[in-house]
């Protein structure tokens, strides 16, 4: 039973997004009696965010279904140096146009899981390039530098984790936790934005911001991170085999998408429909109790909901008849990916990572040896078949039970 008499806290601890807070009593008092615009920073690295980040943009959702203000602030200035935090290694740099471009490829997800606008509790997005390009470097060196010791900035964990692997730690990404408070500070100045949150390899860094503005500004602010998000056999979400699973579908076909949730752990259904659908707990339950082979209906359910509020509903349906058309009915479902081999035809294990079903030759050739491969239905095993398709015919390529294609010429 929750002691939180906020609506904020009640709904983010039954779903299962809370892990530490800074003073918990503090911010369940504030979000009880006044909106909390509260903020989550993403970095523009990508034309897209991968499902990583999606407990994150669903934190945001859940801040703004409790009657509170979601700041999205998009990192047009941080992403120009790098979050060292999980990183083995420098992120490669981007021009502005680059950055811009991300940014503007990455507000589709934001548009159709917030609502946007003027109200109190619209969700409004911010680029911190707006303040961070117009800091000159000794007034930050001389306002914000006398804030934090290096003693201190050595013991989190974004750099530990560096030096300790004997990994190059650039003076530029050593500064990113200083531009982060940073952007706290201002936003509590530019939007009474009392809350960030974030996973919690950013513990650190939010706490660092909250003592920035009580020590320059004398401002309370608070701070929320959710547990660090695996999947039931320990990996990290928004990595398979294939590569990431993108929330844009110009990264990742809708099927795709579909299926990635669609297959997930039998362990994992229940956690991930609290946290990434609107469903009813109650509801959620009575999926997650299914047992055998009923469990498919709970991810079948929770492959549409996800899929519906992050690609679109029409999105959803398209997937699932496919994948119903496919495995039901032997066919080769509309939303299926594909690819065209040409007149010349192409190699099997070329067509497979060509589809991202296998990451390298190699892994193509264990795939074609278990006899996991199979075009039209009939097991293809030799590496140097040639898939060749006659002028505007189509074949079918399937990779073990979930994985299927159409090629074409």
């Amino acid at each position: 039973m929750s002691t939180y008499q906020s609506d904020l806290l009640r709904l983010l601890e039954e779903r299962g997004y809370i892990h530490q807070i800074t003073d918990a009593e503090g911010l369940d008092a504030l979000a009880a009696r006044q909106v909390v615009p509260g903020y989550i920073g993403f970095d523009a690295t990508a034309p897209s965010l991968h499902i990583g980040s999606l407990v994150q943009i669903m934190m945001l959702r859940r801040l703004q279904q409790a009657g509170h203000k979601p700041i999205v602030v998009m990192g047009g200035g941080t992403t120009k140096v790098g979050d060292p935090s999980g990183k083995d290694e420098s992120r490669k740099m981007l021009t502005n146009e680059g950055i811009e471009d991300n940014i503007a490829g990455i507000r589709t997800v934001f548009e159709r899981l917030l609502t946007f606008g003027d109200g109190p509790t619209d969700a409004v997005m911010v680029n911190n390039d707006e303040w961070l390009s117009q800091l000159g470097y000794i007034e930050l060196l001389r306002d914000v530098g006398p804030h934090f010791t290096v003693n201190r900035m050595l013991t989190f964990d974004s750099v530990k984790l560096r030096l300790e692997r004997e990994q190059p730690l650039t003076f530029l990404e050593f500064n990113y936790m200083i531009l982060q408070a940073y952007d706290f500070r201002e936003l509590a100045q530019r939007y009474d934005c009392r809350l960030q949150l974030g996973g919690s390899d950013q513990w650190g860094n939010i706490v660092n911001g909250m003592e920035l503005a009580r020590r320059m500004d004398g401002r309370e602010l608070f701070g929320l991170t959710t547990p660090l998000l695996t999947t039931a056999d320990g990996a990290k979400m928004g990595k398979t085999a294939a590569g990431a699973v993108w929330l844009n579908e110009a990264q990742l076909p809708n099927y795709d998408f579909w299926q990635y949730w669609r297959n997930v752990d039998d362990r994992d259904v229940g956690r991930f429909l609290r946290l990434f659908t609107d469903l009813p707990l109650d509801e959620i339950a009575r999926l997650e109790a299914l047992e055998g082979a009923d469990i498919n209906q709970a991810k079948t359910v929770l492959a549409n909901e996800v899929t519906a509020l992050v690609r679109g509903r029409e999105a959803a349906e398209t997937a699932e008849k496919t994948a119903a058309d496919t495995f039901a009915g032997g066919g080769a479902g509309e939303d299926l990916p594909k690819i065209a081999v040409g007149p010349e035809g192409m190699r099997i294990g070329a067509v497979l990572t060509g589809l991202g079903f296998t990451a390298s030759g190699g892994e193509a050739k264990r795939k074609l040896a278990e006899n996991a491969v199979k075009l039209d239905g009939d097991v293809v095993s030799d590496p140097g078949f040639l898939v060749e398709v006659a002028d505007g015919a189509e074949r079918k390529l399937s990779l073990g039970k979930k994985k299927h294609a159409i090629i074409s010429r």
